[in-house]
Order: structure tokens, then sequence, then C-alpha cells
């Protein structure tokens, strides 16, 4: 079957990419935290346990639960997807305590030797999101190429 092939000119660049992305990706647990806006509510005693997380409508904050809120969250954030998803919308959903109803076994992602364990999550995921997409932004323009002319 006769199709257009696309083709990567600067294959060098996209290798260079390549390798940034797998080093960003592998250890996102040592991204960088993105600095985050926490709005805590006032005469409540400090909490770092989630049950469950939510985004608000706009996306642009981040309901860690009842005590704690991350606002400032750029909207760039939510351009590096997984599927039909982004990586923090992935998060919030995966990082909730729940309780299978058949087996009745309740799985809980707080980490009792580490509260903030989640929190900072969060910002390196917040990080790797943003730095993912400058990287695959600044790739050069691929080109087509017809069979013939390979």
């Amino acid at each position: 079957m006769l199709g257009i092939r696309i083709l990567a000119p600067d294959f060098c660049a996209f290798a260079a990419a390549g390798k940034q992305l797998a080093d960003l990706h592998i250890g996102y647990e040592h991204a960088e935290e993105y600095p985050r806006t926490r709005r805590e509510k006032p005469d409540t005693q400090l909490n770092w346990r989630v049950e469950k997380m939510k985004l608000t409508r706009d996306k642009t904050a981040l309901v860690y639960n009842d005590f704690l809120t991350l606002e400032g969250i750029p909207p760039e954030t939510h351009e590096y997807r997984l599927g039909n998803r982004s990586a923090l919308e992935w998060v919030v959903d995966q990082y909730q305590v729940s309780t299978d109803k058949r087996s009745g076994i309740t799985n809980d992602p707080n980490r009792p030797n580490d509260t903030q364990y989640i929190f900072r999550l969060i910002a390196q995921v917040i990080t790797v999101s943003l730095e993912t997409v400058k990287i695959v932004k600044a790739l050069p323009p691929l080109s087509e190429a017809s069979p013939a002319k390979l």
C-alpha cells in the first residue's frame, strides 16, 4: 500500500528531545516542585491526608482536602495528556482512598511515614507536564515524503 511517510529532517533534535523526555519522566519523583499557592482553611488543624481530590471547573486550582486548596495551576499543565486526560487529572483520579465493593479491600495512597508525598507529587507532576509541553513544542517541524521520493 502506498502512502505518505512523515520524516524528521532534523533527526538529532528528535533524538535529543527523546532523551530529555525519558530522563524527565523516569526521574519524575526527583523533578523540581512547581511553586504552589496554598489556601488553607482558617482555624483548622494542618492536614496532609487525601481522601478524594478535585480540580476546580477551570482546572487552575486543586481542592486537596477540606483543609487545603492549591491554586495557580498553569493551563498548559493540561496540554500533556495520558490518553483522554492530563497527567494531573490522572493523579487526582488515582490518588484517592477507595474500597473495592467485592473484596472489601481499601486502597489508601496516603503514606503514614511520608505524609506530604502526594502534596509533593502534585507539584512534580505539574513540573513534568510543563517541561514535556515545552520540549515537544520546541521540536522542529516534520515533513511529508511520498514513497516515490524515498
